[in-house]
């Protein structure tokens, strides 16, 4: 069996798999424009070639925010979005920071947070990879053609064969909302996952929107929290 916590520190760009120059396909999404942002920052350094998620929602995924692993990367922003959003309903404001929150300013969750990898719920790991490729697949782009050349640079890409074999069957299996929502066993873990889709998709067509209109309702995420969320997510990328 293997291990989704490895899996998705690959997923979001980190060591284990080498993504090649035509992977990256230019797709937008906000995974990508972290990438970017990185790029145009001097002070990040170490951009990924991409990873897994360059292959298959054709975005990149890095800067320092990206050595803290895939768990850690989404534990960070969701611990920062329930903060904010729990300050505001408080009648308080987001903490303040130095200038626009970006990537530069990207911390994990403290250890004693339930958003630390640590004390993360079991496979909670696999839901955030399975909902990724869900919202990725959300406005049909992912082919037979597609998915065929994804199959053969996964199969290329150094990769265990348990591992392509889950990636190859969450590639073609329908969109299985319940199965995601199913993976929200706490408050923490549905933050989490409504950040790493919104992380994945392009929110730029009417089935993304619905989409992710569809997926807030199934993890009983609070309009607020909802927009705190995607606030947060879309400030690493500015």
């Amino acid at each position: 069996m293997f291990d989704p916590k490895q899996l998705l520190d690959q997923f979001l760009g980190g060591p284990g798999f080498q993504a090649g120059p035509d992977d990256r396909r230019d797709s937008g999404g906000l995974a990508g424009r972290v990438g970017d942002y990185a790029r145009r920052n001097p002070m990040l350094t170490g951009v990924a070639a991409g990873g897994l998620a360059g292959l298959i929602l054709g975005k990149g995924f890095g800067g320092d925010i990206v050595k803290y692993g895939g768990m850690a990367v989404l534990g960070g922003l969701a611990y920062k979005a329930y903060r904010d959003y729990q300050a505001s309903q408080e009648g308080g404001s987001p903490a303040p920071a130095e200038g626009p929150y970006g990537a530069a300013d990207f911390h994990p969750a403290p250890a004693d947070s339930p958003f630390a990898p640590a004390n993360a719920p079991l496979r909670l790991a696999e839901t955030l990879v399975v909902a990724m490729i869900a919202a990725a697949k959300a406005d049909g782009h992912i082919d037979a053609e597609e998915r065929g050349r994804i199959y053969q640079r996964l199969e290329e890409g150094g990769l265990q064969p348990e591992e392509v074999a889950f990636l190859q069957h969450e590639l073609t299996e329908p969109v299985d909302l319940e199965r995601i929502a199913a993976g929200a066993v706490n408050k923490e873990a549905a933050v989490e996952i409504y950040a790493a889709s919104v992380m994945a998709i392009r929110k730029d067509t009417p089935q993304e929107q619905a989409y992710l209109d569809t997926l807030a309702r199934r993890l009983a995420l609070e309009p607020g929290l909802v927009e705190s969320i995607e606030k947060t997510v879309e400030a690493v990328s500015r």
